[in-house]
């Protein structure tokens, strides 16, 4: 059995290339059945399969008898609409002990723009979710992801790799306090609501703000985070007609289309007499036309922009890191030994059924033998010189076969097997 991963990530690929390859949670099951139908039709055999898409990576997991990588890229490439030689170039391709590896390093935090967050983990048990739920989580991923949850749960209880990191919603409010001078004088309308969105929210209502509004697709859903923490909850259409009402933006939803286009911006800064916007777009692909950037009185900012922030007391961290590291090859030894012994069960399971035949046979043969009298002694001895016989039947065999290359290797794996002395 093989393990393989495909990504790309803040690392490897810009802003807009990853937005290409983002899937909302819901696009999940179908685009997993997608992946796992064009396997088949290439004559590659069943395969395992989990997505984890967020907005810092995009990463696919696969398990099969054999290996297939580069039909996987084929097939992502073409999922996002670039050529493959375009998405080679920016993505990760990782075998066996190198994506278990891999798969550990994100769950522990050790591969996030912010190093030791916490939130992948729970993304990646939502992709897990989502893949069981359309059955495309076999035993080897499921272990593979169950190992790396146990990983990251003992990194965090036995290192601080999470202490002092620093979120993207807190960097965003250090980055709206360098920009105006008192939080408290702001109005703050947030895209969305979403984990991301709330996780914002929280952080900036502590700076207590002159006023919170939340607008999302749903009604309700915004009403409900917003009555958290005193706010008001409008409906998406609304915001090109309030958007002038707002200091400082934060957005991040699912939209596969910006939702805040260049002429809605400039419009709301001619009503606000070009006092200036903060607006941060935490979505992959954009919620925020990128030329929006481009003008005067605005500040905008991608999840790309926060890294420098976001990497503050990074050194802190280091330490931390080493210990973590440990842990997690403790982790990858692990899974690799059980991914091994996976390889022999059919032989096993093919031992056992011979064996099992074997014994019937004689078994059958030695309720005849008592049935026509013959005493309890001598069936006994032909019950264990029949079995006997049938277990080194092929080692005797083989024993007398081929050149004497092969025969004394022959000797050498009977030895092994059959003249084991107890210690």
């Amino acid at each position: 059995m093989s393990v393989w991963a495909l990504g790309l990530n803040h690392t490897t690929a810009p802003l807009d290339l990853r937005g290409r390859f983002a899937f909302a949670i819901d696009q999940i099951g179908p685009t997993l059945q997608s992946l796992r139908s064009s396997f088949g039709t290439h004559r590659h055999p069943d395969v395992e399969a989990a997505i984890i898409s967020t907005c810092n990576r995009t990463e696919i997991y696969c398990a099969a008898d054999r290996p297939a990588l580069d039909h996987t890229l084929d097939w992502l490439a073409e999922s996002g609409g670039v050529a493959p030689a375009l998405l080679r170039s920016h993505a990760y391709q990782l075998h066996d002990d190198k994506a278990a590896r891999h798969a550990f390093r994100v769950a522990s935090g050790l591969d996030s723009m912010v190093l030791g967050e916490a939130q992948i983990l729970g993304q990646m048990k939502d992709a897990v979710r989502a893949a069981e739920t359309v059955g495309s989580l076999g035993s080897t991923l499921n272990q593979l992801f169950q190992r790396s949850f146990a990983v990251a749960k003992e990194v965090r209880t036995a290192t601080e790799i999470g202490a002092h990191s620093i979120s993207m919603a807190a960097a965003a409010v250090r980055l709206a306090a360098q920009l105006f001078e008192d939080l408290k004088q702001t109005r703050v309308l947030f895209v969305g609501a979403g984990e991301m969105i709330d996780l914002a929210v929280t952080h900036f209502a502590a700076k207590e703000p002159r006023s919170i509004v939340i607008a999302n697709r749903t009604l309700e859903r915004g009403e409900k985070l917003a009555s958290r923490f005193g706010g008001e909850a409008m409906r998406l259409a609304e915001l090109p007609g309030r958007l002038a009402e707002f200091d400082i933006l934060v957005s991040c939803t699912a939209s596969t289309l910006p939702l805040i286009g260049l002429g809605a911006v400039e419009r709301a800064l001619k009503l606000r007499k070009h006092r200036p916007m903060f607006m941060v777009d935490l979505a992959v692909p954009r919620d925020i036309e990128p030329e929006v950037k481009a003008l005067e009185d605005i500040y905008l900012y991608t999840v790309d922009d926060l890294a420098q922030v976001v990497q503050q007391g990074h050194a802190n961290r280091q330490a931390a890191v080493a210990e973590a590291e440990v842990i997690i090859d403790a982790g990858v030894r692990s899974f690799m030994h059980w991914l091994d012994q996976r390889g022999s069960v059919p032989l096993i399971q093919q031992l056992n059924a011979q064996a099992d035949e074997w014994r019937a046979l004689e078994m059958a043969r030695a309720r005849k033998l008592l049935a026509k009298g013959e005493p309890v002694e001598a069936v006994l001895e032909a019950l264990s010189r029949g079995l006997t016989q049938k277990m080194l039947h092929g080692a005797m065999a083989e024993l007398h076969a081929g050149d004497a290359t092969a025969r004394e290797h022959t000797a050498q794996a009977i030895s092994r097997l059959f003249l084991r002395k107890e210690r």
